[in-house]
């Protein structure tokens, strides 16, 4: 069985409930001002023959990527994001991809897989009820990103 191609780069148009969501995650208030003003790219690029991947988030402020073969463990810098480095493997189960992170929390990583049409993200870790989907309606990318009972939602058009 071939599995996805999660390749595509998308530019946010529309997001809401983004200061609750960081709230709710401990993010200072400084910095969940800066995130909420930010309309990042994102861009994924898949290589299934090689199981090469990178995951790219940019924006004006900060940028954070992460470059991994799938299988194989890598140390992964979290710094622009939360300070942390771990140890990081990426791998299938299934048609989902599911990363474990191995460093400062047990316990952490996420997992995604396809549905329809729609790629789905769930995080484990501290916070109950986090994780994120993703679907695509179009030439639009969703993401809905989930902590606790709360909510926040971001739309990002596919570049031409």
């Amino acid at each position: 069985m071939s599995k996805p191609n999660y390749s595509g780069t998308f530019h946010m148009i529309e997001q809401e409930n983004m200061d609750e969501y960081l709230a709710a995650l401990d993010i200072n208030f400084a910095l969940r001002k800066i995130v909420c003003l930010l309309k990042p790219t994102k861009e994924i690029t898949h290589d299934p023959a090689s199981g090469a991947m990178r995951i790219r988030t940019l924006t004006t402020f900060k940028n954070f990527n992460m470059d991994f073969t799938i299988g194989k463990e890598f140390t992964e810098d979290l710094g622009p994001v939360d300070g942390r480095t771990c140890q990081t493997t990426v791998d299938w189960a299934g048609d989902k991809l599911v990363c474990v992170q191995r460093g400062e929390k047990e316990g952490r990583g996420w997992t995604h897989w396809l549905e329809g049409d729609k790629l789905v993200c769930v995080q484990r870790g501290e916070k109950e009820g986090r994780g994120w989907t993703h679907w695509l309606e179009g030439d639009k990318l969703h993401l809905e990103m989930r902590v606790q009972d709360i909510v926040a939602k971001q739309v990002f058009k596919k570049a031409d």
